[in-house]
């Protein structure tokens, strides 16, 4: 614990001197309390503390609710950070300053949120009361199905038409055809097959027979079918295995909620999953001469376009960025049903890929109404067009009128959604937020922004166009070598630190590493050494012979990928399988498959570069 206090108190010197003030007496709380409350002070009161502060930004004012357990002596400011709080807000009134310190509000973030992310296990009282949360969701789903008016439905039938026509007419014809290439993913699965044995499955829900035969999708070719016909259980609905709810650590005040899926549940929405997101992020789709009118709208691997406008709009503060509470598992399966319910073949494969019961620790199995939770390889993009149907619904309440392809064409630019991300005209906020609520969904408003000049969304957060994102730490901090996550999240931290400007805080964390490592060059960001980056260039220890290029002896991150034997059958399906003309990456894919058992660190001669 003495280190975290250690590099807290490093941090906010650093922070201290951009901002001509002192960091004393904060580092004398932070010590008091975290010997009183141990490390839930770092990584649950103090986020808190920057929750409320992004909410006075939002409101433009402090008030008596703010701050809660931190003492105040005159006006609602705490005395606690006053030093940088006084360069935002004034300290009798509480208003926000009509220049604040861009600085200032960038210390007070990274000083309160630096732990707030960490990976740390909660305890069995919350992770109890996230499963009872998950169950009470589930109910609230299904309360919320019955609520929603017949005619809105149908004018959300009518906008995901609008929107996704041209993007599930071609995944559509693609299902019609039959033409697919499922695949395996490389998570856990239900029934635990891992790596290599997920190519020798055992079971096959009949309802996904029914449209995705096993002879067709997992089978090398029809002549195996006898052979293989007696050693697959083809299962009756009520027979079917349950998705398995886990979870995972997310920080020390709640983990995260995830559901496992069946093996073959996961291999047919995998199938489904590439050519949707394609079609979805395809400006003009093959056959179409008209631009795909849901471009631009939707993200599933570049989260740059959100941050460049959550940046907008806290510049001009026309844009706002709205987040949702338990977003995957608020999207019921009534709402999928609906959204696809013109594209008849791609509605009945996600339908009988959609894993119906889930077995909840503490509460047995239950049957599902939301469509999946995360852990679904369709839960992504399903959700990201459930909520952008529902945000052009809101639009359309708010302009009074049948929302047109011209309305959502001129919009474009203006609305984007990333999974829960979402980011709409402030005009209209009032009105999505209305229509999210309608359908069910928790917008979160302590996360929520369209007054003030603060907006954040995809991992970016900014203030009247500057960049005030602070660095996290993500993991505790490694003891030894064979901390091999923690030393290398460290150092990634280190290198973060150090490209934003907090040297003297850098420079305390090299001298920790290299206590840990005792070879710790100066590496370029494109090394693949465990190295300090820097703005000077890198460093030569000595030349290759063979090679004649610079090298550095450090250390590089070793990842063991498990023994996975494999049977002829399923050899022979994996390889049969690839995509295109192209060899495996790995020449022992049939021996070892899967993600890492352990990740390790190892020292040896390589690039600087």
């Amino acid at each position: 614990m003495q280190r975290l206090e250690n590099l807290w108190k490093c941090i906010a010197d650093d922070l201290a001197m951009w901002c001509c003030t002192s960091a004393t007496l904060d580092f004398k709380r932070v010590k008091s309390r975290v010997e009183h409350e141990g490390l839930s002070f770092l990584t649950i009161t103090l986020p808190a503390f920057a929750k409320d502060f992004e909410k006075c930004l939002e409101q433009g004012y402090v008030d008596s609710s703010a701050f809660v357990g931190f003492q105040r002596r005159q006006g609602p400011l705490p005395l606690f950070l006053g030093g940088f709080l006084n360069q935002v807000f004034d300290r009798e009134s509480g208003l926000l300053l009509d220049d604040p310190s861009i600085d200032c509000i960038f210390a007070v973030r990274q000083l309160t949120m630096l732990c707030g992310k960490m990976l740390v296990p909660c305890s069995e009282e919350r992770e109890r009361a996230a499963m009872e949360g998950y169950v009470r969701c589930e109910e609230e789903v299904q309360e919320a199905d019955e609520s929603i008016p017949s005619d809105t439905l149908m004018e959300f039938r009518r906008i995901s038409v609008l929107l996704f026509s041209d993007a599930c007419s071609a995944v559509d014809r693609l299902l019609s055809s039959g033409d697919l290439r499922p695949r395996h993913g490389p998570g856990a699965t239900a029934d635990r097959l891992r790596g290599n044995a997920k190519y020798d499955q055992r079971e096959w829900p009949l309802r996904l027979e029914r449209v995705f035969p096993f002879s067709e999708h997992v089978l090398p070719r029809w002549g195996y079918y006898n052979h293989q016909q007696a050693r697959v259980n083809f299962l009756e609905p009520d027979a079917e295995r349950p998705v398995k709810v886990i979870s995972v650590p997310k920080t020390l005040k709640t983990p995260r909620i995830i559901a496992v899926e069946p093996t073959c549940m996961q291999y047919m929405q995998q199938a489904i999953l590439t050519p949707l997101v394609e079609s979805l992020q395809s400006r003009v789709l093959p056959g179409n001469t008209r631009e795909n009118l849901c471009y631009g709208f939707i993200g599933f691997t570049d989260q740059e376009p959100n941050r460049h406008l959550a940046r907008l709009g806290s510049e001009t503060g026309h844009l706002a960025t709205l987040d949702l509470s338990e977003a995957s598992d608020r999207v019921s399966n009534v709402h999928v049903v609906n959204l696809l319910s013109r594209f008849p073949h791609l509605l009945e494969a996600t339908q009988v890929t959609r894993s119906t019961k889930a077995h909840v620790p503490g509460f047995g199995i239950i049957p599902l109404s939301k469509f999946a939770s995360m852990g679904s390889a369709l839960c992504f993009p399903m959700e990201s067009m459930v909520f952008l149907t529902t945000i052009f619904l809101g639009i359309q309440n708010a302009l009074g009128r049948p929302v047109t392809r011209s309305d959502i064409l001129k919009l474009r630019g203006q609305v984007r959604v990333y999974g829960d991300d979402i980011i709409v005209p402030v005009d209209y906020v009032r009105h999505v937020i209305d229509a999210l609520s309608l359908f069910g969904f928790k917008v979160n408003v302590n996360k929520s922004y369209w007054n003030g000049k603060f907006r954040e969304s995809c991992g970016g957060d900014y203030y009247d166009g500057q960049d005030v994102t602070p660095v996290r730490l993500r993991r505790p901090l490694p003891s030894s070598r064979a901390d091999g996550p923690e030393v290398i999240s460290l150092v990634a931290f280190r290198n973060l630190l150090y490209f934003r400007g907090m040297w003297r805080a850098a420079s305390e964390v090299d001298r920790y590493i290299g206590k840990i490592l005792p070879h710790f060059p100066t590496v370029s960001v494109e090394s693949p050494a465990l190295g300090r980056h820097s703005f000077l260039g890198y460093e030569t220890q000595r030349m290759c012979p063979e090679l004649h290029r610079p090298l550095v002896k450090a250390y590089v991150v070793r990842s063991v990928i498990p023994e996975s034997p494999i049977s002829w059958m399923g050899a022979l399906r994996k390889c049969l399988s690839k995509d295109g003309n192209q060899p495996f990456e790995d020449e022992q894919h049939l021996e070892r498959q899967g993600r890492p058992a352990v990740v390790g660190i190892k020292l040896r001669w390589t690039t600087p570069f």
